[in-house]
C-alpha cells in the first residue's frame, strides 16, 4: 500500500477531525472522555488549518490519519520556542495502524522543519501512554527533553505531557 502525505483538503477536515477525536477517545487519552473540552479542538481541523499546516496520510483514496505541523510559533504552538517547529495532534485511524502512516506523517514534518528557514529543532508533546508514538519518535532520532515537560491543565496535577525534540 502506497501512503501519500499531502496537505489536508477542506473536504477531508471532518473525516480527519473524527479520526483524531476517535484516536484520542479510543486510546483513553482524554481525562473526561466524551465531555472533555479538548475533544472539540481535536475535531476542529478547519481552525488548525487556518493557523498551521495540516497534513494527511492517504492511501487507496481514503484518509488514514493526520498531523498538524506548526512551522514557527503562532497560535497552534504549545512549546515551540524561537527557531523551533512543532508537531501537534498526530493521529492514525485504528484500522490503519501498523502500516507506517504515523511514521510517514512525522517524517513529512521533519522534512518541512528542515525546509523552514531558521528552524533548528522540531519539538512535540506527548502523553505518557502513547507508547507506539514514542517508538516512532525515538526511531527517527527524537530525544526526551524532560526539562520541558508541562501540564496543560495546571489545576489538575496528574496531567503531565512529556516532550521530545530533534535538533536538525
Amino acid at each position: 500500500m502506497d501512503i501519500v502525505i499531502r496537505p489536508a483538503e477542506p473536504g477531508e477536515y471532518s473525516t480527519l477531525g473524527e479520526i483524531t477525536a476517535q484516536a484520542y477517545l479510543g486510546d483513553g487519552l482524554l481525562d473526561f472522555g466524551e465531555s472533555d473540552e479538548y475533544l472539540g479542538e481535536l475535531r476542529d481541523v478547519a481552525k488548525r488549518a487556518a493557523a498551521a499546516e495540516v497534513l494527511v496520510a492517504v492511501a487507496e483514496g481514503g484518509v488514514l490519519g493526520g498531523v498538524t505541523f506548526v512551522p514557527s510559533g503562532g497560535p497552534m504552538a504549545d512549546i515551540a520556542r524561537s527557531g523551533e517547529a512543532e508537531i501537534r495532534m498526530l493521529a492514525v485511524a485504528r484500522a490503519a495502524r501498523g502500516r507506517g502512516a504515523g511514521e510517514a506523517l512525522v517524517r513529512a514534518c521533519l522534512d518541512r522543519a528542515r525546509a523552514t528557514e531558521g528552524c533548528v529543532r522540531l519539538v512535540l508533546s506527548t502523553q505518557r501512554t502513547m507508547h507506539a508514538a514514542h517508538r516512532i519518535y525515538e526511531r527517527l532520532g527524537f530525544v526526551r527533553s524532560p526539562e520541558r515537560d508541562w501540564n496543560p491543565l495546571p489545576h489538575l496535577d496528574d496531567i503531565t505531557l512529556l516532550t521530545y525534540e530533534l535538533t536538525l
